[in-house]
């Protein structure tokens, strides 16, 4: 979901990297800066790797080949060569481009380890990697190339490749503008392309910087779009004359899961002083129980809540690591690692992807039930202004039920494949750039699917008023007004793609909840 720009510059090497700086820089084009100890830190390193570089023994990453060939020493002569030579071969994807905002979180957290002083790379590569980052060079990456093991090696090796002033960049945000040599690009800003020198080709691609970006802004996405569930589900009930006495606080504090809490809290806050709700009188006959759909979604949303908080604590420790192999520890070593592997992180992108899935599923069986006059409790059918002559919203159903079938599949696990790869060498690999590129297909749908939901409960309002049933809460009442600033009241049928296209932008700008939280004075949880 989109937020306010954040121009403030984030600072490196001073305090841990949060979400919300990966945001700013990736999305909002936030200057990065180094802070003088973490250019202390890369130097002190440096040295060590230095000395390393004129010792007779070998010492992978140094003074070796990579992966399989990490037997062969490289003569002194031939290391610059060798640097080369890795970045050139390892930037070997294909595919349709990477989205601009996901080269940008990977360039930043792969900088991000640079600046731990861990990597043993020369300060002027870390200034050059921040220069390129804050000219707003984004460098031509592709769908394809990565195994999630050894880190992210091919598209962080075309970020490397145009510090050497190789490759292709973007320098604006168009998409229809065509792509320009890196080294044009770089003459422009004023940046002096790298010669690298020893370990420093390995530094630069060595790391699960792509997954973790877009584990991070998938959380950052996330955390608007979970609340806007409980509002399109509370919408829902209230539409559909549901009761909202099972969300009250005593019952789910039963089973005290803490997501589970926060959504029912959201929907009560929403409901509140609802005519349309169907609440216990004595004396009077209610409806005893909605179905599940409805009834049970602080349940399910309660339970993507807590998923991805766990992804968040996933995502907190790798924004404090230092992930690469070799590394040079605080005490001088210098040792190879598994660090690089991604299974932390794969692990949790693929249980979003579950999550996910799950809520666009439940919400599109709330937007089902307004169209089925056997459940919808008096609407016509479809939610049609003349059934019959008229679809209604027959087939924004449809929309919503094939978006989420494909959910379903994009919710299988890439982390459970693997596939062998350097001659063996490395024969278990944790796919988590596949798990972060289909996630974000997935909260892309979810999004979708939750402004379809909306503009059902909203339309379903409008009948609600002409058949004078009472009025909606505040809440729904504010998100009834914004629909309706792009969206008419029902009447016959009109080209519904650009309907269901405002939907998705109400709720992908975070004017939804803007609107409820205006209304209940006070934000959600």
């Amino acid at each position: 979901m989109s937020s306010s720009s954040s121009r403030t510059p984030v600072v490196l090497g001073a305090a841990p990297l949060t979400v919300g700086d990966v945001v700013s820089v990736a999305r909002h084009d936030a200057t990065v800066e180094l802070s003088s100890a973490a250019l202390e830190r890369v130097a002190a390193s440096r040295r060590i790797i230095e000395d390393l570089a004129n010792d007779t023994r070998p010492h992978y990453g140094v003074s070796t080949g990579f992966g399989a060939l990490a037997k062969v020493q490289i003569p002194l002569e031939k290391r610059q060569q060798l640097q080369r030579s890795l970045i050139r071969s390892h930037a070997a994807g294909t595919g349709p481009e990477v989205e601009r905002e996901v080269v940008r979180a990977l360039m930043l957290l792969r900088l991000n380890t640079l600046a731990t002083g861990r990597t043993g790379v020369r300060p002027e590569v870390v200034q050059t990697y921040a220069a390129i980052l804050n000219a707003g060079i984004a460098p031509v990456v592709h769908e394809y190339g990565s195994l999630g093991c050894s880190g992210d090696l091919s598209p962080l090796a075309h970020c490397a490749l145009t510090l050497m002033g190789e490759g292709e960049v973007r320098l604006s945000q168009d998409p229809h503008a065509a792509p320009v040599p890196a080294g044009i690009a770089l003459a422009e800003a004023g940046i002096e392309p790298l010669v690298l020198a020893e370990k420093e080709g390995l530094a630069l691609i060595n790391g699960t910087d792509g997954m973790l970006g877009m584990l991070c802004l998938a959380l950052h996405d996330l955390a608007g779009l979970l609340t806007v569930a409980d509002v399109a589900a509370a919408a829902s009930v209230e539409a559909l004359t549901g009761t909202d006495a099972v969300f009250a606080e005593d019952l789910h504090a039963l089973r005290p899961h803490p997501g589970q809490a926060d959504s029912a809290a959201n929907m009560r806050s929403v409901l509140a002083g609802s005519g349309l709700v169907q609440r216990p009188r004595e004396g009077e006959f209610t409806r005893v129980q909605d179905a599940y759909s409805l009834r049970c979604a602080p349940q399910v949303h309660g339970a993507a809540r807590d998923t991805a908080a766990h992804a968040a604590r996933v995502a907190s420790i790798e924004l404090v690591s230092a992930v690469d192999n070799p590394v040079v520890t605080p005490d001088g070593r210098v040792e190879s690692n598994g660090n690089f592997h991604g299974a932390p992180v794969a692990y949790v992108l693929d249980f979003l992807a579950i999550a996910v899935a799950d809520v666009a599923s439940i919400s599109e069986r709330r937007t089902d039930r307004f169209l089925d006059v056997a459940r919808n409790h008096g609407l016509p059918p479809f939610l049609a202004a003349d059934a019959g002559l008229d679809s209604g919203l027959m087939i924004a159903q449809y929309t919503a039920a094939g978006i989420v079938s494909e959910l379903k599949r994009l919710a299988a696990p890439a982390s459970v494949d693997s596939i062998p790869s350097s001659a063996m060498q490395e024969d278990h690999v944790s796919m988590g750039w596949h798990a972060g590129r289909k996630l974000r297909r997935a909260v892309d749908g979810l999004t979708r699917v939750l402004g379809i939901e909306l503009l059902a409960s909203t339309r379903a309002l409008d009948f609600r008023a002409a058949a004078g049933e009472g009025a909606p809460a505040p809440a729904t009442a504010a998100v009834h007004a914004l629909f309706r600033t792009r969206i008419g009241e029902p009447e016959t049928d009109s080209f519904l793609s650009p309907t269901v296209a405002a939907a998705h932008d109400f709720v992908s700008s975070g004017a939804v909840l803007s609107a409820v939280e205006g209304a209940v004075g006070a934000p959600l949880v």
